[in-house]
């Protein structure tokens, strides 16, 4: 599998998109272990109609995570999906932007309420195989869901806008598992991008993971190469260690406060020390500084 390079494609079974295909399979597991706290139903139907065995075997309990998939992984799911959740619920705007949409099902079950209209943007073939896979499913979205067919490395806004979007109104947006995908400057850009499409009033959700310390990124590789070791035994072939950007980058916590957002947020070790979740091993405790935050545009103050 090559690196990451600008102009490289992908579907939902390779390279970077397969992550979406993982991640949906780890939001299957969780449910299925522990449906009190996660309710994502549409996961692992949608993992299966992508068709890689293994993920489809994790997916749908056919095969034991075991050695394959650790449980600190299956509870992050748990805790990173608790949060994107909860932000939407909370956030209550008429118009909802989700970067990167993937697999992701909330337009089709989250409680939105009446008006809501969710922009969900990503590749065109990444749309089309989730809008046909939950229609064959009987599935119908919650809100008025429209689709934004646009690669984010291209004009995305201008495909944004002529779906509808309203930059005067507020929006809640998010970028959820995405910034790690970007190169450093890409990650800057869309943050950018969203503040100047927002209005007063908007809210966003991310992940803001600390620059890397010395011997981070080394220690992060490692880590990624054995998990695809081991999957590589089960005849699924990925480099997930080659998915990623390395390298200095700004933290996106502090970039959106110097660019007027008012933001909070909590670490992954205290997600899961919030929902009595096990703690992190020592050799994960880099992933637990990552801090999942949201973000709220202020809105201009009346005069006395």
């Amino acid at each position: 599998m090559a690196s990451r390079h600008d102009g490289d494609t992908w579907d939902l079974a390779s390279s970077v998109g397969a992550t979406a295909t993982m991640a949906a399979a780890a939001r299957a597991m969780a449910t299925r272990s522990d449906p009190a706290r996660i309710d994502d139903r549409f996961a692992e139907p949608l993992v299966r109609a992508v068709g890689v065995d293994l993920l489809t075997r994790l997916a749908s309990g056919e095969a034991a995570p075991g050695d394959l998939v650790e449980q600190v992984w299956i509870d992050v799911a748990k805790v990173r999906t608790r949060f994107y959740d909860g932000f939407f619920r909370e956030s209550a705007l008429p118009q909802v932007v989700i970067l990167g949409a993937g697999l992701d099902s909330r337009a089709y079950r989250l409680p939105w309420p009446a008006g809501t209209l969710v922009y969900e943007v990503d590749r065109p073939e990444v749309l089309e195989f989730k809008t046909r896979t939950l229609a064959g499913l009987g599935a119908e979205p919650t809100a008025e869901r429209r689709v934004v067919a646009a690669d984010l490395r291209e004009d995305w806004p201008a495909a944004l806008s002529g779906a509808g979007f309203d930059p005067g109104q507020p929006a809640a947006w998010s970028a959820e598992g995405l910034l790690g995908y970007l190169p450093p400057e890409a990650q800057d850009r869309l943050l950018d991008t969203v503040t100047r499409l927002s209005a007063p009033g908007s809210r966003l959700a991310t992940e803001s993971r600390p620059s890397p310390r010395p011997g981070d990124d080394e220690r992060t590789k490692a880590g990624l190469d054995r998990i695809s070791g081991r999957w590589r035994e089960q005849s699924f072939d990925t480099d997930m260690a080659r998915l990623r950007y390395y390298g200095e980058r700004n933290e996106a916590a502090p970039y959106l406060t110097a660019r007027g957002w008012v933001v909070r947020g909590s670490t992954v070790r205290e997600l899961l020390a919030t929902h009595g979740l096990a703690p992190l091993a020592d050799d994960d405790l880099r992933t637990g500084d990552v801090r999942y935050v949201s973000g709220v545009l202020p809105r201009m103050s009346c005069p006395a």
